[in-house]
């Protein structure tokens, strides 16, 4: 039982956990990164068939990595902390 006092008191004098982006640009950031997304989708909608899909593979990625973001910064901002 004492190594469990030890580690409780080396928790409690731990410093409070403080995030690298402050939550009130959250909401901003997650319209961007949304609005990117769906501008990125609609250009890859409309992108021509070509031969070699360099482009094409790399809008689409590109969109699927902003809309991973925007949905997370998306949640944390509503409250839901992924």
């Amino acid at each position: 039982m004492d190594n469990y006092e030890a580690i409780q008191a080396l928790h409690n004098s731990l410093p409070p956990f403080s995030p690298y982006v402050p939550a009130s640009l959250l909401p901003s950031i997650a319209l961007i990164l949304l609005a990117s997304t769906f501008t990125l989708a609609f250009y890859f909608s409309t992108l021509p068939k070509d031969t070699f899909p360099l482009r094409e593979t790399a809008v689409a990625s590109l969109a699927s990595v902003l809309g991973g973001f925007g949905v997370v910064a998306l949640f944390c901002s509503a409250g839901v902390n992924v």
